[in-house]
């Protein structure tokens, strides 16, 4: 199942996990450090839409998201955006959120944001092989979920 939303987001060179309903995805542009994309694997475009096993199984995701990520960035705070303004399928941005900023692979990435709304825009823009090796790191976090 894959959607317009989940391309957008270089499915299937960004993917970390999978699960029937969902997937998780390196956001290619971080907002802040260990930004990802939870996006639902169907054709759905409101989350009413969604059938009930997709809840269920977002709560799974949700904690492999987080406990993942409080190992590789350390956030403070996450923030899970549904926007769903430019791409249409059912997704959510997920922005760890931190008061200092957070070094990994000779980058600086700021919360430009904080204490307020996370700032989308400009974000830090991985180049591939960043793309890459961060999806590996999270992947081998993930596993241990």
């Amino acid at each position: 199942m894959t959607n317009p939303t989940l391309l957008k987001f270089a499915y299937p060179e960004s993917l970390i996990q999978e699960w029937e309903n969902w997937a998780v995805l390196v956001r290619p542009v971080q907002v802040t450090l260990g930004s990802l994309v939870l996006a639902a694997r169907g054709e759905w475009t409101a989350y009413s839409q969604l059938p009930d096993a997709a809840f269920r199984e977002q709560a799974l995701a949700v904690r492999a998201i987080e406990t993942a990520l409080a190992d590789f960035c350390s956030f403070e705070r996450i923030n899970y955006l549904m926007l769903m303004m430019v791409d249409p399928n059912v997704h959510f941005h997920v922005v760890p959120r931190y008061s200092q900023p957070r070094e990994w692979s000779g980058e600086t990435f700021a919360d430009q944001g904080w204490p307020g709304a996370p700032q989308l825009q400009p974000g830090v823009v991985l180049a591939p092989a960043q793309l890459v090796e961060m999806r590996d790191k999270l992947k081998t976090l993930f596993c241990s979920v």
